[in-house]
Protein backbone atom coordinates (compact mmCIF):
# COMPACT_ATOMS: atom_id res chain seq x y z
CA UNK A 1 0.00 0.00 0.00
CA UNK A 2 2.76 2.74 0.63
CA UNK A 3 3.93 1.64 -2.72
CA UNK A 4 1.21 2.38 -4.31
CA UNK A 5 -0.15 5.29 -2.53
CA UNK A 6 3.39 6.96 -3.50
CA UNK A 7 3.02 5.89 -6.69
CA UNK A 8 -0.32 7.45 -6.79
CA UNK A 9 1.07 10.72 -5.36
CA UNK A 10 3.79 11.17 -8.29
CA UNK A 11 1.30 10.39 -10.94
CA UNK A 12 -2.15 11.94 -10.19
CA UNK A 13 -1.27 13.97 -7.20
CA UNK A 14 -3.52 11.91 -5.28
CA UNK A 15 -3.03 11.79 -1.46
CA UNK A 16 -2.44 9.05 0.32
CA UNK A 17 -5.89 8.84 2.15
CA UNK A 18 -7.48 8.94 -1.25
CA UNK A 19 -5.37 6.78 -2.68
CA UNK A 20 -6.66 4.35 0.49
CA UNK A 21 -10.42 4.95 0.17
CA UNK A 22 -9.63 4.41 -3.60
CA UNK A 23 -8.39 1.07 -3.10
CA UNK A 24 -10.94 0.05 -0.91
CA UNK A 25 -13.50 1.05 -2.80
CA UNK A 26 -11.98 -1.59 -5.70
CA UNK A 27 -11.32 -3.99 -2.71
CA UNK A 28 -15.47 -3.74 -1.88
CA UNK A 29 -15.93 -4.13 -5.18
CA UNK A 30 -14.12 -7.49 -5.51
CA UNK A 31 -11.58 -6.16 -8.06
CA UNK A 32 -8.18 -6.54 -6.10
CA UNK A 33 -7.14 -7.86 -3.44
CA UNK A 34 -6.47 -7.14 0.16
CA UNK A 35 -5.32 -3.40 -0.11
CA UNK A 36 -3.88 -2.66 3.47
CA UNK A 37 -0.54 -5.09 3.04
CA UNK A 38 2.86 -4.08 3.86
CA UNK A 39 4.49 -6.67 1.43
CA UNK A 40 5.63 -6.16 -2.10
CA UNK A 41 5.75 -9.84 -2.83
CA UNK A 42 3.24 -12.89 -3.76
CA UNK A 43 2.86 -16.63 -2.97
CA UNK A 44 3.76 -19.47 -5.40
CA UNK A 45 -0.26 -19.77 -5.34
CA UNK A 46 -0.34 -15.98 -6.58
CA UNK A 47 1.70 -16.13 -9.34
CA UNK A 48 -0.12 -19.11 -10.72
CA UNK A 49 -3.23 -16.91 -10.40
CA UNK A 50 -1.29 -14.07 -12.18
CA UNK A 51 0.13 -16.02 -15.29
CA UNK A 52 -3.29 -17.52 -15.74
CA UNK A 53 -4.77 -14.34 -16.46
CA UNK A 54 -2.16 -12.42 -17.48
CA UNK A 55 -3.98 -12.25 -21.31
CA UNK A 56 -6.55 -10.33 -19.89
CA UNK A 57 -4.79 -7.90 -17.37
CA UNK A 58 -2.72 -7.28 -20.58
CA UNK A 59 -5.62 -6.19 -22.70
CA UNK A 60 -6.80 -3.60 -19.56
CA UNK A 61 -3.58 -1.63 -20.91
CA UNK A 62 -4.30 -2.53 -24.38
CA UNK A 63 -0.99 -4.25 -25.16
CA UNK A 64 -0.25 -7.90 -26.31
CA UNK A 65 2.96 -10.13 -25.41
CA UNK A 66 3.55 -13.09 -23.34
CA UNK A 67 4.35 -13.62 -20.43
CA UNK A 68 8.18 -14.49 -18.82
CA UNK A 69 8.55 -17.27 -16.31
CA UNK A 70 9.23 -15.20 -13.24
CA UNK A 71 7.93 -18.63 -10.71
CA UNK A 72 10.96 -18.75 -8.68
CA UNK A 73 12.58 -15.32 -8.84
CA UNK A 74 12.49 -14.12 -4.95
CA UNK A 75 12.05 -10.90 -5.90
CA UNK A 76 8.40 -11.21 -6.85
CA UNK A 77 7.55 -14.93 -5.52
CA UNK A 78 8.31 -16.69 -2.30
CA UNK A 79 6.29 -19.10 -0.28
CA UNK A 80 6.24 -17.09 3.08
CA UNK A 81 4.85 -13.16 1.49
CA UNK A 82 3.92 -12.34 4.71
CA UNK A 83 0.48 -11.89 6.68
CA UNK A 84 -1.16 -10.55 3.43
CA UNK A 85 0.73 -10.61 0.13
CA UNK A 86 0.85 -8.12 -2.54
CA UNK A 87 -2.08 -6.00 -3.62
CA UNK A 88 -2.64 -7.57 -7.22
CA UNK A 89 -5.79 -7.58 -9.35
CA UNK A 90 -8.75 -10.47 -9.24
CA UNK A 91 -10.52 -12.64 -11.53
CA UNK A 92 -13.37 -10.13 -12.02
CA UNK A 93 -11.90 -7.16 -14.80
CA UNK A 94 -14.18 -3.90 -14.59
CA UNK A 95 -15.66 -2.48 -17.48
CA UNK A 96 -13.01 0.20 -17.73
CA UNK A 97 -15.22 2.43 -19.53
CA UNK A 98 -17.92 3.08 -17.00
CA UNK A 99 -15.45 2.93 -14.11
CA UNK A 100 -14.86 6.20 -12.04
CA UNK A 101 -11.81 8.16 -13.37
CA UNK A 102 -10.22 8.09 -10.23
CA UNK A 103 -10.81 4.23 -9.14
CA UNK A 104 -9.48 3.04 -12.66
CA UNK A 105 -6.37 5.25 -12.22
CA UNK A 106 -5.28 3.07 -9.41
CA UNK A 107 -7.20 -0.16 -10.64
CA UNK A 108 -4.60 0.20 -13.65
CA UNK A 109 -1.81 0.95 -11.20
CA UNK A 110 -2.15 -1.90 -9.87
CA UNK A 111 -2.78 -4.09 -12.84
CA UNK A 112 0.67 -2.48 -14.63
CA UNK A 113 2.52 -3.42 -11.52
CA UNK A 114 1.61 -7.26 -11.98
CA UNK A 115 1.90 -7.19 -16.23
CA UNK A 116 5.75 -5.45 -15.65
CA UNK A 117 6.40 -8.17 -13.55
CA UNK A 118 5.71 -11.03 -15.96
CA UNK A 119 6.98 -8.77 -18.78
CA UNK A 120 10.59 -9.93 -20.53
CA UNK A 121 13.45 -7.75 -19.14
CA UNK A 122 13.84 -4.35 -20.74
CA UNK A 123 17.58 -4.23 -22.90
CA UNK A 124 19.74 -1.96 -24.43
CA UNK A 125 23.25 -1.19 -26.24
CA UNK A 126 25.46 0.86 -24.59
CA UNK A 127 28.48 2.24 -26.26
CA UNK A 128 31.07 4.30 -24.41
CA UNK A 129 33.60 6.21 -26.47
CA UNK A 130 36.62 7.75 -24.54
CA UNK A 131 39.06 10.67 -26.28
CA UNK A 132 42.04 11.77 -24.93
CA UNK A 133 42.40 15.70 -24.41
CA UNK A 134 45.63 16.61 -23.49
CA UNK A 135 45.85 13.50 -21.54
CA UNK A 136 42.63 14.13 -19.44
CA UNK A 137 39.70 11.23 -20.10
CA UNK A 138 36.24 12.47 -21.89
CA UNK A 139 33.53 9.91 -22.05
CA UNK A 140 30.52 10.05 -24.20
CA UNK A 141 27.91 7.27 -23.74
CA UNK A 142 25.30 6.36 -26.45
CA UNK A 143 22.08 4.19 -25.67
CA UNK A 144 20.21 2.20 -28.10
CA UNK A 145 16.76 0.45 -27.08
CA UNK A 146 16.56 -3.43 -28.52
CA UNK A 147 13.59 -4.76 -26.17
CA UNK A 148 11.27 -2.73 -24.61
CA UNK A 149 10.27 -5.56 -22.24
CA UNK A 150 8.77 -4.23 -19.07
CA UNK A 151 9.18 -0.72 -20.63
CA UNK A 152 6.14 -1.12 -22.47
CA UNK A 153 3.89 -0.24 -19.77
CA UNK A 154 6.07 1.67 -17.71
CA UNK A 155 7.72 3.71 -21.11
CA UNK A 156 11.63 4.85 -20.76
CA UNK A 157 12.12 8.77 -20.16
CA UNK A 158 15.78 8.08 -21.74
CA UNK A 159 16.38 10.21 -24.70
CA UNK A 160 18.85 8.54 -27.16
CA UNK A 161 22.41 9.92 -28.05
CA UNK A 162 23.51 8.76 -31.20
CA UNK A 163 27.30 8.80 -31.73
CA UNK A 164 29.09 8.89 -34.98
CA UNK A 165 30.92 6.08 -36.20
CA UNK A 166 34.54 5.97 -35.08
CA UNK A 167 37.42 3.89 -34.75
CA UNK A 168 40.27 3.62 -31.82
CA UNK A 169 43.01 5.67 -32.59
CA UNK A 170 41.38 8.25 -34.68
CA UNK A 171 42.13 11.80 -34.23
CA UNK A 172 39.14 14.19 -33.26
CA UNK A 173 38.48 18.07 -33.28
CA UNK A 174 37.29 19.19 -29.65
CA UNK A 175 36.50 22.49 -28.54
CA UNK A 176 37.09 22.99 -24.56
CA UNK A 177 34.55 24.89 -22.60
CA UNK A 178 33.74 25.51 -19.59
CA UNK A 179 29.56 25.70 -17.62
CA UNK A 180 29.00 27.23 -14.41
CA UNK A 181 26.42 26.39 -12.77
CA UNK A 182 24.63 26.73 -8.83
CA UNK A 183 23.34 24.00 -6.78
CA UNK A 184 19.86 23.69 -6.44
CA UNK A 185 18.21 23.54 -2.84
CA UNK A 186 16.08 19.82 -2.52
CA UNK A 187 12.81 19.59 -3.62
CA UNK A 188 10.15 20.40 -0.97
CA UNK A 189 8.64 17.02 0.25
CA UNK A 190 4.73 15.73 -1.20
CA UNK A 191 2.77 13.87 0.89
CA UNK A 192 3.79 10.80 -1.26
CA UNK A 193 7.36 11.40 -0.06
CA UNK A 194 6.09 11.71 3.83
CA UNK A 195 4.43 8.06 3.17
CA UNK A 196 7.72 6.40 1.92
CA UNK A 197 9.99 8.23 4.66
CA UNK A 198 7.13 7.16 7.40
CA UNK A 199 7.71 3.51 5.96
CA UNK A 200 12.24 4.20 6.05
CA UNK A 201 11.83 6.29 8.91
CA UNK A 202 15.33 4.17 10.24
CA UNK A 203 17.48 5.52 7.23
CA UNK A 204 17.45 9.30 9.00
CA UNK A 205 18.50 8.26 12.48
CA UNK A 206 22.15 7.64 13.42
CA UNK A 207 21.71 5.25 16.50
CA UNK A 208 22.78 1.84 14.90
CA UNK A 209 19.92 0.19 17.60
CA UNK A 210 17.13 2.33 17.38
CA UNK A 211 17.42 2.29 12.97
CA UNK A 212 17.58 -1.00 13.64
CA UNK A 213 14.38 -1.43 15.62
CA UNK A 214 12.57 0.89 13.24
CA UNK A 215 13.99 -1.35 10.37
CA UNK A 216 12.02 -4.22 11.67
CA UNK A 217 8.91 -2.59 12.17
CA UNK A 218 9.08 -1.03 9.19
CA UNK A 219 9.39 2.72 10.26
CA UNK A 220 6.28 4.89 11.73
CA UNK A 221 2.59 3.75 11.75
CA UNK A 222 1.59 0.85 9.42
CA UNK A 223 -0.23 0.67 5.80
CA UNK A 224 -3.53 0.86 7.45
CA UNK A 225 -2.95 3.90 9.90
CA UNK A 226 -0.08 6.18 7.99
CA UNK A 227 -2.19 8.26 5.75
CA UNK A 228 -4.52 8.94 8.88
CA UNK A 229 -1.49 10.42 10.22
CA UNK A 230 -0.80 12.84 7.23
CA UNK A 231 -4.76 13.48 7.90
CA UNK A 232 -4.40 14.23 11.25
CA UNK A 233 -1.27 16.50 11.30
CA UNK A 234 -3.22 18.30 8.40
CA UNK A 235 -6.41 18.95 10.39
CA UNK A 236 -4.75 20.34 13.15
CA UNK A 237 -2.89 22.81 10.46
CA UNK A 238 0.57 21.27 11.64
CA UNK A 239 1.45 21.31 8.04
CA UNK A 240 -0.16 22.55 5.14
CA UNK A 241 -0.50 21.16 1.55
CA UNK A 242 -0.38 23.07 -1.90
CA UNK A 243 -0.38 21.60 -5.13
CA UNK A 244 0.73 18.34 -3.59
CA UNK A 245 3.68 20.13 -2.01
CA UNK A 246 3.90 20.23 1.76
CA UNK A 247 4.71 22.97 4.16
CA UNK A 248 5.46 23.30 7.68
CA UNK A 249 2.96 25.86 9.53
CA UNK A 250 4.00 28.50 12.08
CA UNK A 251 1.47 26.16 14.24
CA UNK A 252 3.72 23.08 13.22
CA UNK A 253 7.06 24.70 14.12
CA UNK A 254 5.72 25.70 17.27
CA UNK A 255 5.16 22.29 17.86
CA UNK A 256 8.40 20.77 16.81
CA UNK A 257 10.51 23.17 18.99
CA UNK A 258 8.12 22.17 22.09
CA UNK A 259 8.45 18.07 21.54
CA UNK A 260 12.53 18.51 20.67
CA UNK A 261 14.44 16.66 23.29
CA UNK A 262 11.35 15.02 24.58
CA UNK A 263 11.55 11.21 24.28
CA UNK A 264 7.71 12.11 22.28
CA UNK A 265 9.81 13.27 19.57
CA UNK A 266 12.29 9.90 20.07
CA UNK A 267 11.94 7.41 16.55
CA UNK A 268 13.38 4.83 18.94
CA UNK A 269 10.40 5.21 21.61
CA UNK A 270 7.66 4.86 18.74
CA UNK A 271 9.87 1.42 17.43
CA UNK A 272 10.26 -0.02 20.83
CA UNK A 273 5.99 0.29 21.32
CA UNK A 274 5.73 -0.85 17.38
CA UNK A 275 7.61 -4.09 18.24
CA UNK A 276 6.06 -4.64 21.85
CA UNK A 277 2.63 -4.90 20.04
CA UNK A 278 3.77 -7.32 17.56
CA UNK A 279 5.06 -9.54 20.55
CA UNK A 280 1.64 -8.90 22.08
CA UNK A 281 0.24 -10.03 18.50
CA UNK A 282 2.68 -13.41 19.00
CA UNK A 283 1.02 -14.32 22.02
CA UNK A 284 5.06 -13.18 23.86
CA UNK A 285 3.42 -9.79 25.40
CA UNK A 286 1.30 -8.61 27.96
CA UNK A 287 -1.67 -6.09 27.22
CA UNK A 288 -1.13 -4.74 30.98
CA UNK A 289 2.47 -4.41 30.94
CA UNK A 290 1.90 -2.06 27.53
CA UNK A 291 -0.36 -0.09 28.95
CA UNK A 292 0.99 0.71 32.52
CA UNK A 293 4.30 1.69 30.14
CA UNK A 294 2.52 3.85 28.16
CA UNK A 295 0.45 5.83 31.68
CA UNK A 296 4.37 5.76 33.25
CA UNK A 297 5.20 7.42 30.27
CA UNK A 298 2.10 10.03 30.16
CA UNK A 299 3.16 10.34 33.98
CA UNK A 300 6.62 11.70 32.88
CA UNK A 301 5.89 13.73 30.10
CA UNK A 302 3.21 15.62 31.92
CA UNK A 303 6.52 16.54 34.15
CA UNK A 304 9.18 17.51 31.80
CA UNK A 305 7.36 19.32 29.18
CA UNK A 306 5.63 21.85 30.42
CA UNK A 307 9.30 22.91 31.68
CA UNK A 308 10.32 23.02 28.45
CA UNK A 309 7.86 24.51 26.44
CA UNK A 310 7.99 27.50 29.45
CA UNK A 311 11.46 28.48 27.62
CA UNK A 312 10.47 28.46 24.64
CA UNK A 313 10.02 32.16 23.15
CA UNK A 314 7.41 32.98 19.63
CA UNK A 315 5.79 35.34 17.95
CA UNK A 316 1.98 35.45 18.45
CA UNK A 317 1.55 37.49 15.39
CA UNK A 318 2.28 34.30 14.08
CA UNK A 319 -0.93 32.74 15.14
CA UNK A 320 -3.68 35.18 13.49
CA UNK A 321 -6.80 34.58 15.43
CA UNK A 322 -9.48 32.58 13.86
CA UNK A 323 -12.86 34.63 13.62
CA UNK A 324 -15.32 34.14 16.26
CA UNK A 325 -17.87 31.71 15.65
CA UNK A 326 -20.41 33.59 18.03
CA UNK A 327 -20.36 36.38 15.31
CA UNK A 328 -23.39 37.91 14.05
CA UNK A 329 -24.58 36.57 10.36
CA UNK A 330 -27.46 38.78 10.09
CA UNK A 331 -31.10 39.46 12.12
CA UNK A 332 -33.20 37.03 12.77
CA UNK A 333 -35.75 36.62 10.15
CA UNK A 334 -37.85 35.10 12.58
CA UNK A 335 -38.33 37.16 15.50
CA UNK A 336 -36.43 40.58 13.77
CA UNK A 337 -34.86 40.55 17.23
CA UNK A 338 -32.23 38.12 17.81
CA UNK A 339 -28.89 37.59 15.46
CA UNK A 340 -28.17 34.30 12.89
CA UNK A 341 -25.10 33.04 14.68
CA UNK A 342 -22.86 29.73 13.57
CA UNK A 343 -23.35 27.15 16.45
CA UNK A 344 -20.44 24.73 15.21
CA UNK A 345 -22.91 22.14 13.87
CA UNK A 346 -26.06 24.46 12.77
CA UNK A 347 -27.02 28.09 12.31
CA UNK A 348 -28.79 29.54 14.86
CA UNK A 349 -30.63 32.68 17.05
CA UNK A 350 -28.99 34.19 19.94
CA UNK A 351 -33.10 34.24 21.47
CA UNK A 352 -33.19 30.50 21.71
CA UNK A 353 -33.48 31.13 25.43
CA UNK A 354 -36.52 33.31 25.04
CA UNK A 355 -38.47 30.84 22.67
CA UNK A 356 -36.97 31.77 18.92
CA UNK A 357 -36.28 28.42 17.36
CA UNK A 358 -34.99 29.74 13.94
CA UNK A 359 -32.36 27.54 12.84
CA UNK A 360 -30.53 26.82 9.46
CA UNK A 361 -28.47 23.26 8.75
CA UNK A 362 -25.00 23.43 7.96
CA UNK A 363 -25.91 21.02 4.86
CA UNK A 364 -28.51 20.81 2.56
CA UNK A 365 -28.69 18.50 -0.47
CA UNK A 366 -25.03 17.22 0.84
CA UNK A 367 -24.58 21.50 -0.42
CA UNK A 368 -22.64 23.36 2.55
CA UNK A 369 -24.78 26.11 3.82
CA UNK A 370 -21.95 29.45 3.53
CA UNK A 371 -22.62 32.32 5.76
CA UNK A 372 -22.91 34.19 2.38
CA UNK A 373 -26.21 32.40 1.65
CA UNK A 374 -27.48 32.38 5.30
CA UNK A 375 -27.11 36.36 5.37
CA UNK A 376 -29.29 36.37 1.84
CA UNK A 377 -32.06 33.89 3.07
CA UNK A 378 -32.31 36.37 6.22
CA UNK A 379 -32.31 39.55 4.30
CA UNK A 380 -33.15 38.66 0.94
CA UNK A 381 -35.37 35.67 1.61
CA UNK A 382 -33.34 33.58 -1.68
CA UNK A 383 -30.21 32.53 -2.86
CA UNK A 384 -28.47 33.50 -6.04
CA UNK A 385 -28.80 30.54 -8.00
CA UNK A 386 -26.66 27.71 -6.58
CA UNK A 387 -24.68 24.49 -8.30
CA UNK A 388 -23.57 21.92 -6.51
CA UNK A 389 -26.54 19.91 -4.68
CA UNK A 390 -26.80 16.08 -4.81
CA UNK A 391 -30.51 14.29 -4.85
CA UNK A 392 -31.12 11.24 -2.59
CA UNK A 393 -30.36 9.02 -5.85
CA UNK A 394 -27.07 10.58 -6.21
CA UNK A 395 -27.98 12.83 -8.73
CA UNK A 396 -26.58 16.69 -9.53
CA UNK A 397 -28.75 19.52 -9.96
CA UNK A 398 -28.73 23.27 -9.65
CA UNK A 399 -31.55 25.96 -7.24
CA UNK A 400 -32.42 28.78 -6.01
CA UNK A 401 -32.95 28.02 -1.90
CA UNK A 402 -36.05 30.49 -0.45
CA UNK A 403 -36.98 30.97 2.85
CA UNK A 404 -40.70 30.37 3.40
CA UNK A 405 -42.23 30.43 7.14
CA UNK A 406 -38.78 29.31 8.42
CA UNK A 407 -38.31 26.88 6.23
CA UNK A 408 -36.09 26.20 3.07
CA UNK A 409 -37.12 24.92 0.05
CA UNK A 410 -35.81 24.56 -3.76
CA UNK A 411 -36.84 26.94 -6.60
CA UNK A 412 -35.66 25.14 -10.10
Amino acid sequence: MSTLQTAANRRFKYSPSKTLQLAQSLYDKKYISYPRTDSQVITPSEYDYIAAQFSDYSAVLGITASPENRRSHKRFVQANAGEHYAIIPTKKIPKLAGMNKDERNIYEEIVRSVVAMLLPYYEYEETTIRTMVKQLPFTTIGKTEKVLGWHQVYPSKMKDVLLPTVTKGEQVAVVPAITEGKTTPPKPYTEGDLIAMMKTAGKQIEDEEEAELLKQVEGIGTEATRAGIIETIKRHEYISVQKNIVTLTPKGELLCQALEGTLLASPSMTAKWEKYLHKIGEGEGSPQVFLQTIGKFIEQMLVDVPPHMAKLAFDATQFPKKKSAYEPIARCPKCQQGQIQFKQKFYGCTRYKEGCDQTFPLYIASKKLTETMVKALCEKGKTAKLKGFTSKNKKKFDAVLMLQEGAITFVF
